[in-house]
């Protein structure tokens, strides 16, 4: 299934299908001004990346594989932990790092949705290096008509 960015107009497609279906690491859905769908495919063994949103919440959902789900005030400090499936979903609150980490046996196909927008309207990524070497460089933010802290 194609998915274009085409935001912030309206727009549907089939989440499940798309966000199974989807092969990058990470792959924009959707940009609106307020908020931001995103689609990832996580390898077995790897994860979507120890971070945090100052100013973004943000929600998963676990469509395909299994994960363990950790969350803190810190980097060092994740208290919560929580095994994830397919049909599960993650709330991470603004300002708290996270990670989910492939535990299963095939890549764990997740989407998320972000408040606000955090990413460039479209951009794809096909690894997590590719990710992590743009939002370096300043080649992914959010376009200007989104509205950010």
């Amino acid at each position: 299934m194609k998915i274009t960015d085409n935001g912030p107009k309206p727009n549907a497609f089939d989440i499940e299908t798309a966000t199974v279906e989807n092969t990058n690491y990470r792959t924009v859905a959707w940009t609106g001004k307020y908020l931001q769908v995103t689609l990832m495919s996580i390898p077995v063994g790897s994860s979507i990346g120890l971070e945090v949103h100052p100013e973004t919440d943000q929600f998963l959902r676990l469509d395909m594989g299994e994960g363990r789900c950790v969350m803190g005030p810190t980097k060092d400090d994740l208290p919560f932990s929580q095994d994830v499936s397919d049909g599960w979903s993650v709330q991470v609150p603004a300002g708290t790092w996270h990670d989910i980490i492939n535990t299963g046996t095939v890549p764990m196909q997740v989407y998320a949705v972000y408040a606000p927008s955090h990413h460039a309207a479209g951009k794809v990524h096909a690894t997590a290096e590719d990710g992590e070497r743009d939002e370096a460089a300043g080649h992914d933010e959010p376009p200007s008509w989104t509205v950010q802290p």
